[in-house]
């Protein structure tokens, strides 16, 4: 695909304990793609269901590694990512909720204060060119998707938006990873 034999990949889930186990470097697909086709563009996994979309701004990372990963450049570069990604798959101007890190989106800062100083912030730099909204609270922000307010869900880590896309769609979601140069899928 990457020299241009085919338009897109499709592959089965990766074991990433057996991965690791044959090619000790490997964290995930997205860092295999790139060593794979040579390239360091920036890629990421948004689970697809008919309802919703899913993206995230950190993924497989353990938790208590999460809360330092979440930037204003990167709360920014995933929401440019998702909105060019839904574009690339035709959906025009993709409304995209922004999922809070902490509890209640951090309650007015009672719960933690990424939300005050860097998820909002992004979100209203990003809303000069993109239909987004948030920090939403992630315990309410998939219903409100559910509900047609949002076309896409942007997490800040892999479980916030993979136990609500599983919930809501456990046989029949599909995973896109966006950002390369074609399309690379496989089952949820």
């Amino acid at each position: 695909a990457a020299c241009g034999a085919a338009d897109a990949v499709c592959f089965t889930p990766f074991n990433k304990h057996a991965m690791r186990l044959a090619d000790p470097g490997y964290v995930d697909e997205i860092g295999f793609i790139q060593r794979a086709i040579g390239t360091d563009a920036e890629g990421s996994e948004f689970n697809v269901l008919d309802e919703v979309w899913n993206a995230r701004v950190t993924s497989h990372v353990p938790l208590g590694r999460v809360a330092p990963l979440i930037t204003r450049e990167r709360v920014l570069r995933a929401i440019a990512l998702t909105h060019r990604t839904m574009e690339g798959a035709g959906i025009a101007n993709p409304r995209i909720g922004v999922a809070g890190l902490n509890p209640h989106a951090g309650d007015g800062g009672n719960f933690g204060s990424e939300e005050i100083e860097i998820i909002e912030p992004a979100v209203r730099e990003a809303s000069a060119t993109y239909a987004v909204t948030g920090p939403v609270p992630s315990d309410t922000v998939y219903v409100r998707a559910l509900g047609g307010e949002f076309d896409a869900v942007l997490t800040m880590y892999h479980d916030q938006g993979q136990i609500a896309m599983k919930l809501i769609g456990f046989d029949r979601g599909v995973t896109l990873i966006g950002g390369f140069p074609f399309w690379i899928a496989t089952p949820a």
